[in-house]
């Protein structure tokens, strides 16, 4: 009946249970802190500039991100009214700052799983190019606008999103304007020189994950009989225990560490994607 997912009827009878335990997501929160080493990140992205293409830390994120889903698809799933989904698209809720401005706009980007590292650069530059330019940029800013031009109209319309949600009853066009409905929120801290935190996740919506990324620092590491600093970029991660275990969780992010590590292996299509769950 959910127009964004699936429901996984035959999970595990432990998640099953789970939701009916654990009622709310920030009941099902778990965090974890991951720091990423800038060094072959960095020597990637000289060398693609070199050849002409301008990638961005953030575009290997997200594509590593993408390419370890391909591979762990259960991260893709959410929790709605104690059932569990695997949702049927790839979506990331970013905010944009708008030139000039303190405040900015939130929407979501679409990837295909099969994207590689130039397709994700191309959609992360339309998404920011398109949500920089002034006025309503998206669907989310014109819900809103919408919303606000009534008074009282956003308390009964936030009531009635939450019970049709509920029920899987909210709408395509809500959902898709809707930036607490992703498989993924992600937000640069860095780039406001500010450090990572660790974002609830919302109770509204189907967002499962959320990551941030902070400032780069140094990490002491031991080299045979040594200790060496080594930059990362710091993320703290926050997560919904209740969609996959934690050694699946663990699997996928040392998964999408070793994409990070070596980005190279996104320029092409993934070597595996994962249908079963």
């Amino acid at each position: 009946m959910r127009k964004d997912g699936t429901r996984v009827k035959d999970a595990n009878p432990m998640y099953t249970i789970m939701p009916y335990v654990l009622k709310y997501r920030y009941d099902a929160m778990n965090m974890i802190e991951l720091d990423i080493p800038v060094a072959p990140m960095q020597a990637y992205l000289n060398a693609k500039r070199k050849e002409g293409c301008r990638y961005s830390h953030m575009g290997v994120v997200l594509a590593a991100y993408l390419r370890a889903a391909a591979e762990f698809p259960a991260i893709n799933r959410f929790i709605v009214n104690k059932r569990i989904y695997q949702r049927n698209e790839f979506s990331v809720g970013m905010v944009v700052l708008k030139p000039g401005e303190h405040d900015g706009t939130m929407n979501k980007m679409y990837f295909d799983i099969e994207d590689n590292i130039q397709q994700v650069h191309e959609k992360i530059d339309e998404y920011v190019n398109r949500n920089r330019e002034t006025g309503d940029t998206n669907a989310t800013d014109k819900l809103m606008t919408t919303l606000l031009s009534v008074p009282g109209l956003v308390n009964v319309g936030v009531g009635v999103f939450k019970l049709m949600d509920r029920f899987g009853l909210l709408p395509k066009s809500i959902i898709e304007a809707s930036p607490f409905h992703a498989s993924l929120t992600i937000s640069n801290l860095g780039s406001i020189r500010t450090n990572h935190i660790f974002h609830h996740i919302y109770e509204f919506g189907t967002t499962s994950i959320l990551v941030t990324m902070g400032n780069m620092r140094e990490v002491p590491k031991r080299v045979r009989e040594e200790i060496v600093f080594e930059r990362c970029i710091p993320m703290g991660v926050v997560m919904d225990e209740r969609i996959c275990s934690g050694s699946y969780y663990a699997a996928f992010f040392a998964r999408f560490k070793q994409y990070m590590l070596d980005p190279s292996l996104l320029e092409g299509p993934p070597a595996v994607v994962n249908t079963t769950l």
